[in-house]
């Protein structure tokens, strides 16, 4: 039985995981880098039985599927992966199971959110490039009490991102496609419609699921309607913002700044515009990233694999 672990940036699934216990007969390889897409990437998976996949690093369309007649199991960290065709999989016969992570993290998205709304407001990517450059006080932070918080889904991550903006004195109001005022107040937040959330909020954070119905829910108009003054966050997915519009409104001053976490092309290209902005807060998808997710995630996914090879699997999302 021959295992890939796919896009182990941190070195982290033979560390907190015990892959030995699948016996003797387990190969396990460990790809520490991104495959790029292309050729390259299936000829290096083509010989695995089982793949483990760490989130929606590495997509698995159906050309894929197709092109790996080795594979039996896919096994991916999280229960619910929009990069993998469950359909083409069910249709090869390669089943897919899920690894949740830790109840412990489930807030650490909404932490980095609230990172985020902290160094734009705060400026402190400009204020530490200053301070390293021998310079003092180039420009002026702000307040967030009195300001307006806009939460874009309201759901466990966008409740607690909510919660602490309240806690800031800020005036938090919130909108998804499908928000009802009794949900919103159930929350101890208050509905407004799209429109109002986007022309009046001094930030936006988002926290939908991506899905047909939220691509590109922050479309064009959304961004014209925010006030040059404001932030957008997103932790979410990229998908959820146009990311053309968001950059031209970047670019041409028609928004203050932005807090970006997920970007449509994963790794983020090293020559991408974004990087050389100095409003724009990046990192590198790291929402879920943490050591109690993690050690979950190849916990997890151990014990799937070894439900499967014992012909009884577990968590069975496909």
């Amino acid at each position: 039985m021959r295992i890939a672990i796919l896009d182990d940036y941190h070195g982290a699934a033979q560390r907190y995981a015990d892959w030995t216990v699948l016996g003797a007969q387990a190969k396990v390889q460990v790809f520490h880098q991104y495959l790029p897409e292309g050729p390259g990437r299936i000829e290096a998976l083509a010989p695995f039985d089982v793949i483990v996949a760490m989130r929606e690093r590495t997509p698995f369309p159906a050309a894929m599927i197709e092109a790996l007649p080795e594979l039996k199991l896919l096994v991916t960290t999280g229960m619910r992966n929009n990069a993998i065709d469950m359909q083409a999989c069910k249709a090869r016969g390669v089943l897919v199971c899920g690894a949740p992570g830790s109840s412990q993290a489930s807030n650490a998205t909404s932490e980095l959110a609230w990172a985020m709304i902290l160094a734009l407001f705060k400026r402190l990517p400009q204020e530490q490039a200053a301070m390293r450059a021998g310079l003092w006080e180039t420009g002026m932070p702000q307040i967030l009490a009195g300001k307006r918080l806009g939460v874009v889904g309201l759901g466990k991550l966008g409740a607690a991102t909510g919660t602490v903006g309240k806690a800031f004195g800020m005036d938090v109001v919130a909108w998804s496609p499908n928000l009802t005022d009794e949900r919103a107040a159930q929350a101890g937040f208050r509905c407004v419609d799209k429109q109002e959330l986007f022309a009046t909020s001094d930030v936006v954070s988002l926290h939908l699921v991506l899905s047909p119905r939220t691509q590109q829910v922050v479309d064009a108009a959304s961004l014209a309607a925010m006030k040059p003054t404001a932030f957008l966050v997103n932790t979410s997915r990229a998908g959820l913002v146009d990311q053309a519009a968001l950059f031209a409104a970047l670019r041409e001053d028609r928004l203050a700044g932005a807090g970006l976490d997920v970007y449509e092309v994963e790794p983020l290209p090293a020559d991408d515009p974004l990087r050389a902005m100095d409003k724009v807060v990046l990192t590198p998808h790291l929402g879920y990233v943490n050591e109690p997710n993690f050690r979950d995630f190849y916990g997890n996914a151990v014990q799937a694999v070894r439900a499967w090879a014992q012909g009884a699997p577990i968590r069975v999302l496909s």
